[in-house]
C-alpha cells in the first residue's frame, strides 16, 4: 500500500466519522396506559374501559459542535381503549408535544406546543399515583390556557440547571385568533413561568401563569391568572408533597377568584407502591361575594405494583364530593353566570395497566 493511498484512507475514515456524528439520533418512546372503570355521577353510573393520556412521541437530537445541539421533540396522544387518535373524529395529531430547540451552554430555546413549566414544576410533580391522568386527575387546579384552550405557538427559554434550580419563561402568541363560534372573543396571548429546585430530598416549585382574551364586537377584555407553590420532601421510603395555588377569572368588571390546596403521599415497599393525596378548593369568591355549592374536595388512595421498571399493575378509588367546584364547574359559573343550586358527587373505583416503551 502506498503512502497516498494510506492518506486517502485516512481522510475518507475521518470524514465518515464526522458525517456520524453530525447525524440525528431520533427515539421512539411512550405510554400505554388503559383502565377499566367503575364511575358514578350524580345518579349515573358507568362501567367502561378508558385511556389515560396515552401516547407515542419521537425525539431527536443533532450535534452541531462547540456545545450547541438542535432537537425536536413530536408526542401524540391516542386512546389506548379502542386504537382512535385522541383529536376530533378520531384522528391522530401531535398537540401533546410539538416542538424544535436549540440548546447549549446558555440553556435551551423552544418553539412550538408543550406544557406550561407553571404546571410541571407544581401540581404535575406531586400527582405521582398516575400521572395526573384519567378519571383521578387533579380537577381543583386551575391551569393554562384556561381561556382560550390552546397550549401552542409557544416560544419558550429555560436556564440551564445551576445548584439545582431552573427556570423557564413562555410565552403563547393568541394571535388574534377566534376562540369560540360564533367568533366573538379572540385569544391575545399567554404567559408563563416555572422556578424548580430539585437537590437530594428537597423539592420546590413556583409557578405563574397568565392569559387574556378580547371581545370582538364590545371593548370587554377577560383574563385567567394562577400562582401556585409547591414543595416536595423524600423521607426514606415516604415522599411527601403539597401545593397552594391561587385562582383568578377576570371579565370586564367582574371577577372570580378562590384558593386551592393539594396534600399527596407515596410510601413505597419493594415492588408496591401505596397513594393517598387530598385536595380542597374554596368557595368561589364572585365580586367579593362567596358563592354557595362551589367549593370542592377531591380524595384518591391507589395502589401500584411494579411488574418491571416500565410496567405496572395499579387499583385506585377517587371521589368529589362536588363535580361543580372542580374547574369545570368554575369556567362554567363564570361563562354563564348560573350558580349551582346543589351538589353533585363523583366516585370511581378502577383497576389498569401502564407500560411505558
Amino acid at each position: 500500500m502506498t503512502k497516498t493511498t494510506r492518506v486517502m484512507l485516512a481522510v475518507l475514515a475521518a470524514c465518515g466519522t464526522s458525517a456520524a456524528l453530525a447525524q440525528s439520533s431520533v427515539n421512539v418512546y411512550g405510554r400505554v396506559n388503559t383502565t377499566i372503570e367503575n364511575t358514578k355521577i350524580g345518579n349515573d353510573r358507568v362501567t367502561e374501559m378508558n385511556t389515560n393520556s396515552s401516547f407515542i412521541g419521537f425525539r431527536g437530537v443533532e450535534d452541531l459542535g462547540n456545545g450547541l445541539k438542535a432537537g425536536f421533540v413530536l408526542e401524540g396522544n391516542f386512546n389506548s381503549d379502542d386504537g382512535a387518535g385522541s383529536g376530533k373524529n378520531g384522528q391522530f395529531n401531535f398537540k401533546r408535544n410539538s416542538e424544535i430547540n436549540l440548546s447549549g451552554n446558555f440553556g435551551m430555546l423552544r418553539l412550538g406546543a408543550y406544557d406550561p413549566y407553571s404546571y410541571t414544576v407544581t401540581a404535575d410533580t406531586i400527582s405521582m399515583h398516575n400521572h395526573d391522568t384519567g378519571i383521578s386527575a387533579d380537577a381543583l387546579y386551575l391551569g393554562n390556557h384556561t381561556v382560550s384552550g390552546s397550549n401552542g405557538n409557544k416560544l419558550a427559554y429555560r436556564t440551564p440547571n445551576i445548584a439545582g434550580f431552573d427556570a423557564e419563561v413562555q410565552y403563547s402568541f393568541g394571535e388574534k385568533t377566534a376562540i369560540d363560534d360564533p367568533a366573538t372573543v379572540e385569544n391575545r396571548g399567554a404567559w408563563d413561568l416555572g422556578v424548580n429546585y430539585a437537590n437530594g430530598p428537597l423539592g420546590l416549585g413556583l409557578g405563574y401563569s397568565k392569559e387574556k382574551a378580547r371581545d370582538i364586537i364590545g371593548t370587554e377584555q377577560g383574563s385567567a391568572q394562577q400562582f401556585a407553590l409547591r414543595a416536595s420532601y423524600a423521607i426514606g421510603d415516604l415522599t411527601l408533597g403539597a401545593y397552594y395555588q391561587r385562582q383568578e377569572l377576570k371579565w370586564d368588571a367582574d371577577k372570580v377568584k378562590r384558593n386551592a390546596y393539594r396534600l399527596a403521599a407515596m410510601y413505597t415497599m419493594g415492588a408496591s407502591e401505596f397513594h393517598a393525596n387530598i385536595g380542597r378548593a374554596d368557595k368561589l369568591k364572585a365580586n367579593g361575594v362567596k358563592l354557595d355549592n362551589t367549593a370542592a374536595t377531591q380524595w384518591t388512595l391507589a395502589y401500584n405494583y411494579n411488574l418491571s421498571k416500565r410496567t405496572k399493575v395499579y387499583a385506585l378509588y377517587t371521589n368529589i364530593n362536588n363535580v361543580n367546584g372542580t374547574t369545570g364547574g368554575i369556567v362554567e359559573v363564570f361563562d354563564t353566570g348560573v350558580i349551582p343550586t346543589e351538589k353533585e358527587k363523583l366516585r370511581s373505583f378502577g383497576v389498569g395497566i401502564r407500560h411505558l416503551f
